[in-house]
């Protein structure tokens, strides 16, 4: 199923002590195949529900409640450039990145640079990481883990160092290559031996398979209520439907603007109907921007305060289009969209060269070129 990334449809369980507790999340586990996420997933995949089988893993824990986790791509998530790799990291066990509870640090690596074994991070991005999720001590109230506020000084340094973002990339690009595609891997960092351990592997859904080239361009320039990080490069617009608890799903309606403090998997069913989506809180990485990308839907993330800036029933465009910003902006604003079948290009009989004068678009534009 190269086409779906199955990004957190199933349950997954931290700190799990002793064998029966084990065999318990296991059984949770296996039963997650027909939580109401996964089945309205499989339904807009097109899957059959007796078609899909599942495994459970059991790992060991990587201390990275002590330390940092986060996840990684082998490609630019957002433009499909395949020279770099994308990583994201944050404080403590790596479900608050993946879940989109924290913004991140980003790091992108370039992939020529680090063959030839000379610094290779051509940009680096400091995240808020406001909140980590850590160990519950002596399991309290049946809990395994907790979430607690990261001191300051923690929030404002980056989580890895340059030479363990290097690490990391090496590995994803000796995964990549094993796999003989573009990778989307969970890594953690143990907080005791400081070695950085690869969690899990799955295939890259959405870029790494695209054949059309779609170029929006918005035709004009309103006031910019909300920015965040831009997930995907289309534009979407429509009314605003500030939902503060996934109870409220109802409210949406096809062709809404969906704006929310996060968004996890369980919020799929109303994803898809939405025309853009904006939280205040989460990184490219997360599952919800995974998913985003795999619906095609425009999202801004990581806007800190949408939920108090974006009004119920306002008119909005949400512009992707722009670089690594993403922008909302006032009313609904004309863009067009051009799309072109990279299978029906023709040879050219030159060799291209281009001047970017935006480094935010570099990656955008990395086509073959000489």
């Amino acid at each position: 199923m190269p086409d779906a990334s199955f990004a957190g449809q199933q349950e997954t369980f931290l700190n799990v002590q002793g064998f029966d507790a084990v065999l318990v999340a296991v059984k949770h586990v296996f039963a997650s195949l027909f939580n109401d996420r996964a089945i309205s997933y499989r339904v807009h995949q097109g899957y059959d529900h007796r078609g899909v089988a599942l495994s459970a893993g059991v790992q060991r824990m990587v201390r990275s409640d002590l330390a940092s986790s986060g996840v990684m791509f082998s490609i630019d998530t957002e433009s499909g450039f395949d020279q770099v790799v994308f990583i994201t990291s944050a404080w403590g066990l790596g479900e608050m990145v993946v879940q989109g509870a924290v913004n991140p640090d980003e790091f992108y690596v370039h992939k020529p640079t680090l063959a030839a074994g000379r610094p290779a991070i051509v940009r680096r991005t400091m995240g808020s990481k406001k909140i980590r999720m850590v160990y519950a001590a002596t399991q309290e109230h049946g809990k395994q883990v907790k979430i607690e506020d990261v001191p300051q000084e923690q929030r404002d340094i980056f989580s890895l160092t340059n030479e363990e973002v290097q690490e990391l990339a090496k590995q994803a690009v000796q995964i990549e290559q094993h796999y003989g595609r573009p990778m989307d891997i969970e890594w953690a960092k143990d907080g005791h031996t400081g070695k950085l351990f690869i969690v899990q592997a799955r295939p890259e859904t959405v870029r790494s398979r695209g054949q059309v080239m779609e170029r929006y361009t918005l035709h004009a320039q309103g006031k910019i209520i909300a920015e965040g990080r831009a997930i995907g490069h289309r534009i979407g617009a429509g009314m605003v439907k500030v939902i503060h608890d996934i109870g409220e799903m109802n409210r949406i309606e096809p062709g809404d603007v969906l704006v929310t403090d996060m968004t996890d998997p369980d919020w799929e069913p109303i994803m898809k109907k939405a025309a853009a989506i904006v939280t205040n809180r989460g990184g490219r990485t997360c599952h919800a921007a995974i998913i985003a990308r795999e619906l095609g839907i425009p999202a801004v993330v990581g806007c800190g305060d949408a939920t108090e800036r974006m009004k119920d029933g306002e008119k909005v465009t949400v512009s992707c289009a722009e670089g690594d910003t993403g922008y909302v902006y006032a009313d609904m604003l004309d863009f067009s969209v051009k799309s072109s079948s990279i299978d029906t290009m023709p040879d050219l009989p030159l060799k291209i060269m281009m001047n970017v004068g935006n480094p935010d678009r570099a990656f955008d534009f990395g086509l073959p070129a000489e």
